[in-house]
């Protein structure tokens, strides 16, 4: 499986490679369709911290080098599930604002944008199976689970030993006080 897993993860960081290496050089030829959705986004930006750049361009660049690390990473196999986690982060802003189907009244290009941001919904299914994908190692939930149980049980056997040194002590200070001496 670790051949497939492999390259199904290169395959799937390909296109976050590519566009984010293509945005980040290019970025003003995306700045129409998103200062939209980076209008929206400002405001939250300037409430958590003033300091981060709110201009469109700089958000775009931003963006596009976190797809590239990201995808990156994702494609050498280095942290891939938090990768996956982040580019499916990255992927939900792009889609909002370079397919917005729903605005469009050009049948071509409604339908044209519906196709490409359902091929994005595809992308963020695939990066959230490899975001929850252990290579079939246990997940760290069912380890934390395993690892309470197998407490419980050694707490339970060392409360038992104890109750049953604690008898034998007993009968022995009893046994003692019986015998003349």
């Amino acid at each position: 499986m670790k051949p497939v897993r492999s390259l199904a993860r290169v395959m799937l960081s390909g296109i976050f490679v590519v566009s984010g290496a293509r945005n980040l050089m290019n970025p003003e030829r995306l700045a129409a369709a998103a200062k939209p959705v980076t209008d929206r986004v400002t405001p939250l930006l300037e409430r958590a911290d003033p300091r981060i750049p709110t201009d469109t361009l700089t958000l775009i660049k931003v963006n596009s080098a976190v797809q590239l690390g990201a995808g990156l990473m994702l494609a050498t196999g280095k942290l891939t599930r938090p990768a996956a986690l982040v580019l499916a982060g990255t992927l939900v802003p792009v889609t909002i604002a370079g397919h917005p189907f729903w605005s469009n009244d050009d049948p071509t290009m409604r339908n044209n944008n519906q196709v490409h941001f359902l091929k994005n919904l595809g992308l963020f299914g695939g990066l959230l199976l490899a975001a929850a994908d252990t290579e079939g190692k246990p997940s760290l939930r069912w380890r934390t689970g395993h690892r309470i149980g197998h407490s419980r049980s050694s707490v339970q056997r060392a409360v038992r030993t104890a109750r049953r040194e604690a008898r034998i002590a007993v009968r022995s200070a009893a046994t003692a006080r019986r015998l003349p001496g």
